[in-house]
């Protein structure tokens, strides 16, 4: 199997993906809230960060044993599962059976995150920032098209008795059953790259992982930024739509807004990518933390109107692709043998509680103190991360590193 078409099946699910993940998410939120109310629009976007969070852990296992593939087509065939799930609760108008499946549905965010890491293990190190970008960047045209098909998801739900709200799962269903699919039928490990266990090592346990990031700077930090970054985007991100509904946007204006958010998420990863290679990811990982305050910054200012709060989102996603691209170049980079996948695994399973604990507390303080309340604790989470990355350089430093900034 060359190089060039295990590329292609990673960017291929990825797209596939992005039309899955991007179809539900634009619609999750307000879902939940027409069956729970808008206290709890929250808890089923956090629900699936939360789905994504734990499949993270089991599918980099997988991977260590089985390989990539493996794991990218069980990981799929889970998130089409919960997809399905959301539609039979919907039709039920069962909030518990909606909670439910919505978990199952975060494996897809847990499988997409995984095939930047399978890219990674394809090139050489120079190029690894921009040949991980480019298979995050796969994911903007589903990404994209997915909250537009809002419309179109519920117009084909009608003749099935499905509320307007659930029709766009059954793109998801559709998309995540192509997406495993490709991965299944297409991608191979590559020749040379052996799992832990075929070096006769066995993978380290999550927590073994993490312990071992959290006595190295360098990759603390890139921990601590992938989980602060996530948190961000998803707890400013999940409660756009409902702030927007609540001034009375049709779905429409809404999807639209989503899309954008996503475009910025991951249209830009590959410059991101390529200044990760170029000037180093400590200075792109900045570049990211800065972004993300900036665009809590103008949805704190500028709440009401729409095309502020469409540029705040869409530079919330930037933020975040500039942050994950940086830290997930970091962490590709980890040369600790048993430890770098389980690390991998227990980082996006991190990221993942973070978005959930976001979303999960995004709902009430939303009810509390509103939408530029909101903004201000999305910005304070930003702090912790720049003071861990403050302490990475100057470990760099005192290393001899000749420039800590990268």
């Amino acid at each position: 199997m060359s190089t060039t078409r295990a590329l292609g099946a990673l960017i291929l699910s990825n797209v596939l993906g992005g039309v899955g993940v991007a179809s539900g998410i634009a619609v999750g939120a307000l879902l939940t809230a027409s069956l729970g109310g808008t206290a709890l629009a929250g808890v089923g976007q956090a629900l699936s960060v939360f789905g994504a969070g734990l499949m993270a852990v089991p599918l980099a296992t997988l991977a260590a044993r089985r390989g990539r593939g493996r794991a990218l087509t069980v990981g799929y065939a889970a998130a089409a599962s919960g997809a399905v799930v959301v539609l039979v609760a919907s039709w039920l108008g069962n909030l518990g059976i909606l909670f439910a499946g919505l978990l199952l549905f975060g494996a897809a965010q847990a499988t997409n995150l995984q095939t930047r890491y399978a890219a990674s293990e394809l090139v050489d190190p120079a190029r690894r920032g921009r040949t991980m970008s480019v298979v995050v960047w796969a994911t903007t045209i589903g990404s994209v098209i997915g909250p537009n098909l809002t419309a179109a998801g519920a117009e084909v739900g009608r003749p099935l008795g499905l509320p307007d709200l659930a029709g766009p799962y059954l793109f998801s269903v559709a998309a995540f059953t192509l997406a495993g699919l490709s991965a299944a039928l297409l991608y191979r490990r590559p020749a040379g790259w052996a799992a832990p266990t075929e070096t006769g090592r066995r993978p380290a346990g999550a927590l073994a992982a993490l312990g071992w990031a959290f006595r190295h700077p360098v990759a603390r930090f890139a921990v601590v930024l992938l989980v602060t970054a996530h948190a961000v985007m998803v707890g400013l991100m999940s409660m756009t739509p409902v702030h927007l509904g609540h001034h009375d946007h049709q779905l429409t204006v809404i999807g639209l807004v989503i899309s954008l958010h996503i475009l910025g998420m991951y249209a830009l990863s590959p410059l991101f990518g390529w200044l990760a290679d170029r000037v180093g990811p400590m200075r792109t990982a900045l570049l990211g933390i800065i972004t993300l305050g900036v665009s809590a910054a103008i949805a704190f200012a500028w709440k009401d109107n729409l095309t502020l709060v469409t540029v705040a989102l869409f530079l919330l996603g930037v933020g975040w692709s500039a942050s994950t691209i940086a830290a997930s170049v970091l962490l590709a980079g980890v040369d600790a043998g048993d430890v770098r996948v389980p690390l991998q695994g227990a980082t996006d399973a991190l990221m993942s509680y973070g978005g959930a604990a976001a979303a999960v507390l995004s709902g009430p303080v939303l009810v509390l103190i509103g939408y530029n309340g909101l903004a201000i604790a999305c910005a304070a989470l930003l702090l912790p991360a720049a003071a861990v990355g403050w302490v990475a350089r100057r470990h760099r430093r005192t290393a001899g590193d000749p420039d800590p900034a990268r």
